[in-house]
């Protein structure tokens, strides 16, 4: 969706990280110093934001979903294809916040981050992942999220992700910037 959406987050151990977001389906970030989040650790500021939890002493657990344990619903997550516009506004859904109070952290778009897809530590490709997923590695682009489109059965664990080329426009994707502070 269109608009902006803020939330605030430790960085890596070098101050804090601010979170913004953005819709569409990309472009070029603005000044400022922002960047595009990255996911490589827990410590990056797009898994941090969406699970709190005890890395960031905010609650003694990590989180399952950004809003907490429940599962999700209509009104905590924009998925399943369930409206017929798709998208809401940025703005939308307040009570399935972050532990940092970042908004649709789960739907309504797919998050770009800045990380290369590669594969997880210890990762075997077998069927399906060696033809879907290998050709891919160190090509594409992660996205975190989920869309409106994406199944609230597989999309909305906090660490689902999937990888896009960051030129395709048929995806469903937005964008949530981050700064060091």
């Amino acid at each position: 969706g269109d608009g902006e959406g803020e939330g605030e987050g430790e960085g890596d151990g070098e101050g804090k990280a601010e979170a913004e977001g953005g819709g569409g389906g990309g472009g070029a970030l603005g000044g400022g110093g922002r960047r595009l989040p990255r996911v490589e650790r827990h410590a990056e500021p797009w898994p941090r934001a969406a699970a709190g939890g005890e890395l960031l002493r905010l609650s003694p657990a990590k989180r399952t979903f950004p809003w907490g344990e429940a599962p999700p619903t209509p009104e905590r997550a924009n998925l399943d294809g369930l409206r017929p516009c798709g998208y809401l506004p940025v703005d939308a859904m307040p009570g399935a916040d972050s532990a940092f109070g970042c908004r649709q952290m789960v739907g309504n778009v797919w998050e770009w981050t800045a990380t290369a897809f590669y594969p997880f530590p210890g990762f075997v490709p077998d069927f399906p992942y060696r033809e879907n997923s290998a050709p891919w590695f160190g090509y594409r682009k992660v996205v975190k999220g989920g869309s409106w489109a994406t199944s609230a059965l597989v999309g909305a664990r906090g660490g689902y992700r999937n990888h896009f080329w960051p030129n395709m426009d048929e995806t469903f994707t937005g964008f949530r910037t981050a700064r060091d502070l």
